[in-house]
């Protein structure tokens, strides 16, 4: 039986070539892209890999963890470990972005393409472009001819003011200027509040119904994540309230269980888990077939790094709705764009006219540049089923 025997962990930080604001953030100037990377090899030599986003030091005491839980086990029994990866859970530490790892064995030992081996048909994917930063409404319009002029038909933009009526402003502009031409959808980032830099505004439900009204009477084509994402029984009012699709759903950390409770409640019109919290891969299409059931719709969201994008790009081609819906496309120009989000990767994952075309290679379908590797990445623990290695002079060196 082949057994996983080696573990490595990573801190990556790459440079942007322009200064980032993210929208759900306020405050913050990201000038990188900053990950955890985690490298599995089983003892005949096949690897996979994934990565989470991470500011600094905060995951360093993985590594004996992981060890404990995965050294000597068997990468294609995906349920026996991912009910390791709920033992960390239960212990505090959420890390479903590891399972990917394990399906990227599994697709290489099938010699196939993740979101085949999943049964998934749809070789391209039609995507929307995700903007990640606040923007006065003449730059908006441009931002928008631009995309539609690279082929997408489709746009998010973001809000996020004090002002409500700034926020509907802007919708508005931007909408009714690209009317007949493109869609726009909205992302309020209601839904968790990071506001360790900025304070930001936390929507009432009577404030999202206003967005709400104004949005439908420009033809938006969904609002995302206008309330906090706990309060469920708010998000079902709203939902039924709107004339405009609901969507949201990204970071639920408890995965299929409180999203297939939302499913059920009518929370949404439309879910986004990410793999990378919500679950992993096998999570992320049960609530897939879920949504099928229940006749709501399924887009994944993407907006971490590249892993993520590649991670989810799988999960949603293989979940039955990427012939029906648009999947996330991140792009913030200057500042964030494939070629530094992708830095490690020897080839970006780039659109071509608005569509992705899905990898054809075994497993999750990219190859590790180990020159880039080196160049932005520090090591800082080794295991396999022999040895324990940590590397104290690197942690100390990371941001």
């Amino acid at each position: 039986m082949q057994v996983i025997d080696q573990i490595e962990l990573y801190h990556v930080t790459s440079p942007l070539p322009a200064p980032f604001a993210p929208s759900w953030m306020p405050g913050t100037i990201r000038t990188s892209v900053t990950f955890y990377l985690v490298r599995f090899i089983t003892d005949d030599g096949v690897e996979g890999w994934s990565a989470f986003t991470g500011a600094g030091r905060e995951r360093v005491g993985l590594g004996h963890m992981l060890a404990d839980l995965f050294l000597g086990q068997d990468p294609e029994d995906i349920d026996r470990l991912a009910e390791r990866i709920h033992i960390m859970a239960v212990g505090g530490n959420f890390n479903w972005w590891i399972e990917p790892a394990f399906w990227d064995i599994k697709a290489k030992n099938a010699g196939l393409p993740l979101y085949k081996l999943l049964g998934g048909t749809d070789d391209r994917l039609r995507l929307y472009a995700s903007s990640g930063e606040l923007r006065e409404p003449p730059a908006r319009r441009d931002e928008a001819e631009k995309r539609f002029a690279e082929g997408f038909d489709t746009m998010k933009i973001r809000v996020h003011d004090w002002d409500e009526k700034v926020d509907i402003q802007h919708i508005t502009d931007v909408a009714t200027h690209m009317q007949g031409r493109m869609k726009i959808a909205v992302d309020c980032n209601q839904a968790f509040r990071l506001t360790a830099k900025g304070d930001a505004p936390m929507w009432s439900l009577d404030r999202a119904k206003r967005f709400a009204d104004a949005a439908a009477d420009v033809g938006l084509a969904w609002v995302e994540e206008p309330l906090f994402g706990e309060w469920h029984e708010d998000i079902a009012r709203l939902t039924a309230y709107a004339r405009v699709p609901i969507a949201g759903g990204e970071l639920h950390l408890m995965g299929y269980h409180e999203l297939a409770r939302m499913i059920k409640m009518r929370c949404y019109n439309i879910y986004q888990p990410d793999a990378m919290w919500t679950g992993g891969v096998k999570q992320s299409l049960d609530i897939a077939r879920l949504c099928r059931a229940e006749g709501v719709k399924f887009s994944s969201h993407t907006w971490t790094n590249g892993f993520g994008f590649i991670i989810n790009a799988h999960v949603f081609a293989a979940s039955g709705f990427a012939g029906e819906m648009t999947f996330e496309y991140p792009l913030n120009e200057p500042g964030w764009l494939p070629e530094a989000r992708d830095a490690i990767m020897k080839e970006p994952l780039m659109h071509d006219k608005g569509w992705f075309n899905m990898p054809q290679t075994p497993g999750l379908g990219f190859e590790i540049d180990h020159e880039k590797l080196a160049k932005y990445g520090k090591c800082f623990f080794k295991a396999s089923r022999r040895e324990v290695h940590w590397m104290p002079e690197t942690m100390a060196t990371m941001a």
